[in-house]
């Protein structure tokens, strides 16, 4: 049997959702028809109006749903169920506030296999991995603050920091930055550009800011309103490593326009024909 890596980290082929049999049997599905293959190492991002399915297919991505049609591969193998080769955040932090900084980031370790039967016995080791995760993100010395002594921004990068602990090699970002004023977003953009420019893990961001998407991504996917489907697939074709100065380039900004011209059209109920325009 071959050994050699599959030829792309995520597989999406033909998969529809609905979230029930009740809707499945009415034909009434949450995001349908979506094809997208990511190669190994890629930051994706996806964006759309509310509603259309980018957080179904973030559940769909981590095995939290199960597609009513078609298949689905991640690192080569059939999703089955929740995955333990990703790492999650939201837009909401969540630290919990009775452990410092430190301990919330070590909670995964904790809790989930295989590192839970030997945290006690590598405590030490896990300590420096997670006092060097952040001290990559510029939270050095506030290791022992609890998430009420932290800034919006602080808490932001340990909840990333909490999310990479255990090496995932998928991150799965929720609107991760969307609360944060325009000043902390551009400096949380740059610690997880150089996050993932050192480990290269693959990274679905999903995202409501283009600009935002543009700056970060390889690739940007445009979703209809729901059902949501892929109706646009965008490389950016930007040099890399991109410092923030590019996104007040014409070609950043053409970039942006050129997709927020697709989302706009999305918003117009003749330019779908494919029954698409369904309301919520």
């Amino acid at each position: 049997m071959s050994s050699s890596p599959a030829p792309h980290f995520v597989d999406f082929s033909d998969v529809w959702l609905a979230y029930n049999e009740e809707l499945l049997a009415a034909q009434q599905f949450a995001v349908e028809a979506i094809d997208l293959k990511v190669r190994q190492g890629e930051f994706i991002a996806i964006v759309g109006p509310s509603g259309c399915g980018k957080s179904t297919f973030m559940k769909l991505a981590t095995g939290l749903k199960m597609p009513s049609r078609g298949r689905i591969l991640i690192d080569g193998q059939p999703v089955a169920g929740p995955l333990k080769i990703t790492g999650m955040a939201f837009q909401a932090p969540s630290l919990l506030p009775w452990r410092t900084t430190l301990d919330n980031v070590l909670l995964p370790l904790e809790i989930v296999e295989p590192y839970r039967s030997s945290f006690k016995r590598k405590r030490a080791e896990y300590v420096e991995r997670a006092r060097t995760l952040l001290q990559s993100v510029g939270l050095g010395g506030y290791e022992e603050r609890f998430p009420w002594q932290l800034s919006g921004g602080m808490q932001q990068r340990a909840s990333i920091c909490r999310a990479l602990i255990h090496e995932p090699k998928m991150l799965l970002l929720d609107e991760p930055f969307g609360a944060l004023d325009a000043f902390t977003r551009e400096e949380l953009w740059n610690a997880l550009r150089d996050l993932w420019t050192r480990q290269r893990f693959n990274v679905i961001l999903v995202t409501h800011d283009l600009r935002e998407a543009v700056y970060l991504a390889d690739t940007v996917y445009v979703m209809s309103r729901s059902p949501g489907r892929i109706n646009a697939r965008r490389e950016i074709d930007l040099p890399r490593p991109r410092e923030l100065d590019i996104t007040y380039t014409p070609a950043f900004t053409d970039i942006v326009h050129e997709l927020r011209g697709h989302i706009g059209a999305l918003r117009r109920p003749t330019s779908l024909g494919t029954g698409s325009e369904v309301a919520q």
